[in-house]
Order: structure tokens, then sequence, then C-alpha cells
């Protein structure tokens, strides 16, 4: 099996979410329940048709092996690998290389956390991988994000107002989406205005603390049609990590995803100029800027410019974070799970007043860590295989 046969070898035939925003007295592990017993009817299945369980989970340390038992399924494949906020999204390339591989059938890929019940704020955790940080007390993980963004503006000349854009957009899409946590109006002095919380951060460039759970149904390409959704096909998948602690990653403005993106787009036959809707991992203001930039959508350096004018807000040309994002509709922890639902409901047809228009291809981008592990997929309607 090589690269180009996982290109259009699986589907996704059932989705669904759990909790997101506010769930209070519910587990994390009730919230996984909840969507992935959604995801499996929406696929038109039974808990017992599925045959391997991708997991991940902050608070489980055998998370694969704990969801099928919480759920009931005995799987012949399973898989828990962590590497962040993009474990979800890796998952969706690691149970398309089984289904293709004669692993497994059915896969579900799964996450879900009580963050915002549980605790009520972000918890910093400098110390479990960097001894040599902690003594100096970062909050983690907005301090490394807010380094990257400095290094940005220096290098680059991006602007507050730049980051500003990314946050406005993201709550101009949350407020068509009825599922988002926040709404309301928000403009580009909200944000300049609020208070800060590491330089060059104000309150509103940083991801919420939420709830929430999110699952999807894979299955092969060739038993696609057979189910009652719309499916949406895996065109090409890549991922890429150079370094775990902040104070080792080579190069603030360049990540990993320059490496996953364009590995990507050779297995899907694609450029970013064939992309309609964009799911980027926007646990920051600046995670937008950079990625749009290192998967291709811009030069490197030209992110923040790329952005002004409501680009890539609804009316703008490029549809990106149509959800409202980790900014404004969810982030429970780790959100790379959120945005693959969202790129199948985009897909799909089924997003209601965020609709974009001719959606038959989109991207998305997980990252995990401190701009750690990144993870690309590109996923597209039947007409792209």
């Amino acid at each position: 099996m090589t690269a180009n046969d996982l290109r259009g070898g699986s589907a996704v035939v059932g989705v669904g979410l759990a909790g997101c925003g506010e769930a209070p007295g519910r587990t994390a592990m009730e919230l996984i329940g909840e969507a992935s017993w959604k995801a499996v009817t929406d696929a038109g299945l039974r808990m017992t048709d599925i045959d391997a369980v991708f997991g991940v989970s902050a608070v489980h340390g055998m998370p694969s092996v704990t969801i099928s038992e919480y759920l009931g399924i005995r799987p012949v494949f399973s898989d828990g690998s962590m590497i962040g906020g993009s474990s979800n999204v890796a998952h969706l390339l690691m149970a398309t290389m089984a289904i293709r591989a004669g692993l497994c059938r059915t896969a579900l890929v799964c996450y879900g956390s009580n963050q915002k019940s549980a605790s009520g704020r972000l918890v910093s955790s400098a110390a479990e991988f960097n001894p040599y940080e902690q003594p100096y007390k970062p909050r983690f993980p907005m301090n490394a994000y807010a380094l990257a963004a400095s290094r940005h503006m220096h290098q680059y000349g991006t602007t507050r107002r730049h980051l500003a854009e990314v946050a406005v957009a993201a709550r101009a899409w949350a407020n068509l989406n009825p599922e988002a946590y926040m709404h309301g109006p928000m403009t580009i002095d909200d944000v300049l205005n609020a208070r800060m919380v590491c330089d060059p951060f104000g309150l509103l460039d940083c991801c919420l603390v939420t709830d929430g759970g999110g699952a999807l149904v894979v299955v092969a390409r060739e038993r696609a049609r057979d189910f009652p959704r719309k499916p949406v096909y895996f065109l090409g998948g890549a991922m890429a990590h150079w370094h775990r602690s902040i104070m080792q990653m080579p190069d603030l403005t360049v990540t990993a995803a320059s490496e996953s993106g364009p590995r990507a787009f050779a297995m899907a036959g694609m450029t970013p100029r064939d992309i309609d809707v964009l799911e980027l991992y926007d646990a920051f203001t600046i995670n937008t800027i950079l990625f749009l930039e290192d998967l291709g959508f811009c030069p490197k350096g030209e992110g923040g410019r790329f952005v002004e004018g409501g680009r890539i807000a609804p009316g703008g040309s490029l549809p990106v974070n149509t959800n409202g994002g980790g900014l404004s509709c969810v982030h429970p922890g780790m959100y790379g799970t959120f945005i693959l639902v969202e790129a199948v409901r985009q897909l799909r047809g089924e997003a209601g007043d965020r609709q974009a228009k001719k959606a038959e291809t989109a991207i998305v981008h997980g990252n995990g860590g401190v701009l750690s592990s990144q993870v690309t997929a590109i996923l597209g309607t039947e007409a792209t295989l």
C-alpha cells in the first residue's frame, strides 16, 4: 500500500457533536458517548457495527480502550495516539490506512472534554514536558503562541489589527451558527481594547474554554454509497512535527504545516487553489495567519495583510473557520475533532446560514501542543474522486 492508494480510500458517513459550550454535570466520557451515538446514528448504524475505535482524551490514560468499554464495542483495531489537538485529524489518516489494509471495516473517531465544567479555566501544563521552562512559571500555552505572534510582528510587520481581523471573522461566522458558544457583535476595536492577557494577545485573541464532544464514522470508499447521508471522502493527509517545547521550535514564524500541507496536497493531487473551504485550528489568532501562509494560501509574511478587509469572513473570498472556530464556537481543550465535523457538514451542504457556496473540497488542519504537531487532511465530495 502506497500513499497514492489512500486517496479516496475512505469516506466519512456519520458525524455528531455533544455538549458544545457548557455541559454541567457531564463527564468527558459521557460527552464522548453522546457524540459517538449521534455519529453512529447519523450513519444509520448501531454501536455494534463499529469494529475500530480511534479515540483521544485529556483525562483517560488508555483512551481507545476506555471508550470502547464505555460504548460496549469490541474492536478488532484501535488507536489512542495522543499528539495534542491534532490527534483526531491524524486518526482520520490512521483509520483510512487501517481500512485500506483490511484491518477493520467501520471506524469511530472521537473526542470529548468537560474542561469548562470541570475547571472553568485554562490549566497550564509546562512542567509535564519542560522542567527548564517551568521555574519561570509560564502561562502555557498562551505564552508560547504569544512568542510566535511577537516574532511574526517583528519580522513581517504584522499588527494587532491584523490579528483582530481573524477574531472578528470568526465571530461573524459564529453568529451564523446556532451551535456556537459565543454570539454577538465584535469589532476590530473590541479586540484591540480587550483586556491584555499576554502581549500581544488580548482576551479576544485567545480560544474559548468550553465543554464538548465530537465523533465521526469512517468506512471504505466502496461502501460509502450504502449509507443515508452524503459521503465525504478522504483525499489526502499528512502529519509532521519538529518540536515539543516552544524553545526548540526552529523558527517561530514557520510551523511544520509547511511540510504536512504540501504532502497532503500531493496525495490529493490538488493545490490551494482547488480548496473551497478552510477549517484551521485557531487556538489563537496568530494560528490562522501562520497556517494560511504555511499551507500555501499566501506567501510567508503576508498572512496579516491577506486577512484584511474581511477576506476570510462571511461574504469574503475565502471561507475560513466557518463554524466560528476555536475563538468563538467551541474549544474543549483539543479542537481537531470539531473542524473535521464542520468540514463534513460543509461538504454535505448541511451548514445552514453559514454554508459556503459550491463547497466541493475542504482542508482541515490540526495543531497540537505549542505549534508542535501539525496534521493536514483534505476532504472532498464524490465529484472530486
